[in-house]
């Protein structure tokens, strides 16, 4: 199991607590540290069991960059703006299994955690 993980996110750490609490190995990602490749990115977004846009955070850092969520509804859109701006990524992503899942419930931890 893998975890891309931002430290300053309370989802990214309560998902690695609960984790930790079942006994879980998984291998810790710090993505903002290490930047991810666009190979990388696109084999997450081919992983990914939820929608291709769900993997981009539409939060105020995406609107102060002046973005629009219509323009990032392809692979490669999507990839180019996860290259520049790794903040707007959704996390945490749990990899297992090659399945690629954006955990931010505590169900969805327990369920890919199973």
């Amino acid at each position: 199991m893998k975890i891309y993980f931002n430290p300053s996110c309370s989802k990214c750490r309560n998902a690695v607590s609960q984790l930790d609490e079942k006994g879980q190995d998984y291998e810790l990602v710090q993505y903002l540290e290490t930047e991810l490749s666009t190979s990388e990115l696109s084999e997450i977004i081919d992983m990914l069991q939820d929608p291709l846009t769900d993997l981009v955070r539409k939060d105020q850092n995406f609107r102060d960059l002046g973005l629009n969520a219509r323009d990032y509804v392809s692979k490669e859109a999507v990839i180019e703006l996860l290259s520049e701006h790794p903040k707007l990524m959704q996390r945490p992503i749990i990899v297992k299994n090659s399945k690629a899942s954006i955990a931010r419930t505590p169900e969805k931890v327990d369920e890919l955690a199973g």
